[in-house]
């Protein structure tokens, strides 16, 4: 009967580990797939298979060339890489182009992206966001160009959400987030770190490159 056990045991634990490698290699069917969660530190909002290696995207939604980069540089060939689950991308919000064209934008988009985040909705909303990015006259996002913009993500708009974009809900993470960018040396937007290493400036036009990042990657596995 011991013999008996311990073989149904090991077969038990063969099941389990062959269960968790398929998982590991079976891609997201879509990017409304893709897990999402906030980082114990509280500010990073990590999207993806956690187990894979990071890539960390420094942004501001006021940004032109972040809009650029995810638009027709770089951003979907990463997407393909995070749906494939060969790298999770985590991303911190900053907000400082707010002080240069003026007004509070750049902080309204970062409150309405937490607040997308709540609703397991920030990769699809962050996507349609920087798609919609308003010309840097006036003031930028408005709560009406974010409440129109969640209007196009399946679920997200609803009380809830609605009532954190107006009302500033996530204020103090906004600025939590600011101040993460400026620890980590306020690098020129947009910035990667891959894998720990941060992208060298003269190597950051490959954003704006559909088909270099990935091999990039590939050389700071």
């Amino acid at each position: 009967m011991t013999v008996v056990l311990l073989g149904l045991t090991a077969t038990a634990c063969g099941d389990q580990t062959n269960a968790a490698q398929r998982e590991r290699r079976h891609p997201y069917a879509a990017i409304e797939d893709l897990p999402e969660a906030l980082a114990p530190d509280g500010t990073t909002i990590v999207v993806g298979d956690p187990r894979r290696m990071p890539v960390h995207i420094y942004e501001d939604m006021r940004c032109p060339v972040c809009r650029e980069v995810e638009v027709t540089g770089a951003g979907p060939s990463l997407l393909e890489m995070t749906l494939g689950r060969e790298v999770h991308t985590e991303y911190t919000l900053s907000s400082a182009l707010d002080g240069r064209p003026g007004g509070a934008g750049s902080k309204r988009a970062a409150n309405a992206l937490r607040a997308a985040l709540e609703q397991g909705k920030f990769a699809e909303y962050r996507a349609v966001l920087l798609r919609t990015r308003p010309e840097d006259s006036g003031d930028g996002f408005t709560d009406t160009l974010l409440l129109d913009a969640a209007s196009h993500v399946d679920g997200l708009r609803g009380p809830a959400f609605d009532s954190a974009v107006k009302e500033m809900k996530y204020a103090d993470f906004v600025e939590e987030s600011q101040k993460a960018y400026e620890a980590a040396g306020a690098p020129v937007l947009p910035a990667v770190d891959i894998n720990g290493k941060r992208l060298p400036d003269e190597q950051s036009d490959v954003l704006l490159t559909e088909d270099v990042l990935p091999v990039l990657i590939a050389g700071y596995r």
